[in-house]
């Protein structure tokens, strides 16, 4: 399987069948939106009442908000774009070394999504890597590029202290205790994708990513500074999110969507590729622990609003995630009472 990798051999100058969508399904550019009122949180106002409501708002309405003022320095953020664009254009061997297309592996290069299931491929390589607990997994990760355990556990660390503390202000937007959303997620997993999406010589044919939700608790992603490429569902409409110097995008994932009994979203969002220029972003996970019973918090049921999910475990709930194709339906539909 390794010869799919797109990091690796001379850049294609066509899109070979096996990445072409079929034409109903593919990107159509011109019906995409640019949204000037997509949230931005500031992390570092004083007033935390405020940051709690826009929390909410966004939460509600989007699914997803950029912040700032986040308390990660913009040296660290440039150190984790660089290693990662480093480690991406290692030569071949190098990279081979890790490449695996087992999705229970704690480490490994793969490409696309599930090469194993799916019929059409997309168009992105990236690095998996376990995050949490560091000591457990460090020594297993990537040695070359020299810094890259280095800067990517310094950066690892930080995302973690971040997604606490917006699980924090999730918690107190619903009305829970601030503590609450943390506790019932018991000791989360980490995982970080580090995707490269090289330039694509027609993609209008093809996705970086096609549409899909994400099975954990929340995504913190770091987007490339110059390309952009990520979009989002909004009313029925693909909206493009614009990258914003040294912000983080914050997308909730499933769990949140069932934690709050569908008050707040887990929104489709998906990936297209640029002609010209290749693009590289790091996708940090914030993961129930697998024994977690993920259902709707009792303070947000009602008689006149019962529980939409059923109780269940994220162990169940990720292993109906993988067994399905990334663009099926939304997985939590699954989960309905």
């Amino acid at each position: 399987m390794a010869d799919l990798l797109l990091s690796v051999g001379r850049p294609l100058e066509s899109v070979p069948e096996s990445y072409i969508r079929p034409a109903s399904q593919r990107p159509n550019f011109a019906a995409v939106e640019i949204d000037g009122n997509i949230p931005i949180v500031d992390l570092g106002s004083p007033d935390k009442s405020l940051i709690v409501s826009q929390v909410g708002q966004a939460c509600q309405s989007y699914g997803f908000f950029q912040v700032v003022n986040h308390g990660i320095s913009a040296e660290l953020i440039q150190q984790m774009r660089a290693i990662g664009n480093e480690f991406f254009h290692l030569p071949a061997e190098e990279k081979l070394r890790l490449y695996s297309d087992d999705p229970a592996k704690k480490v490994r290069l793969s490409t696309s999504f599930n090469v194993k299931k799916e019929t059409v491929h997309n168009w992105r390589d990236y690095l998996r890597l376990h995050c949490h607990p560091l000591e457990e997994y460090l020594s297993v990760w990537p040695s070359k590029p020299s810094a890259f355990r280095e800067v990517v556990s310094k950066y690892c660390t930080e995302v973690r202290r971040l997604g606490f503390f917006l699980l924090g202000f999730i918690s107190l937007s619903l009305g829970l205790e601030q503590d609450y959303i943390k506790e019932v997620l018991g000791e989360q997993e980490q995982h970080m994708a580090i995707n490269y999406y090289p330039p694509c010589p027609e993609p209008e044919l093809t996705y970086g990513l096609p549409s899909h939700t994400d099975p954990n608790a929340l995504t913190i992603l770091l987007q490339d500074p110059q390309v952009a490429g990520l979009q989002v569902l909004r009313a029925g409409k693909w909206i493009a999110v614009g990258p914003h110097p040294n912000a983080f995008v914050i997308n909730l994932g499933d769990q949140l969507q069932a934690l709050s009994n569908g008050k707040y979203r887990s929104v489709f969002h998906r990936a297209v590729v640029n002609s010209e220029k290749e693009r590289l972003t790091v996708a940090s996970f914030l993961c129930p622990c697998n024994s977690s019973v993920i259902a709707p918090a009792k303070q947000l049921t009602a008689e006149d609003s019962p529980a939409i999910y059923r109780s269940y475990t994220y162990d169940e709930y990720y292993k109906q995630f993988w067994a399905r194709n990334l663009d099926q339906e939304h997985c939590l539909e699954l989960f309905r009472t």
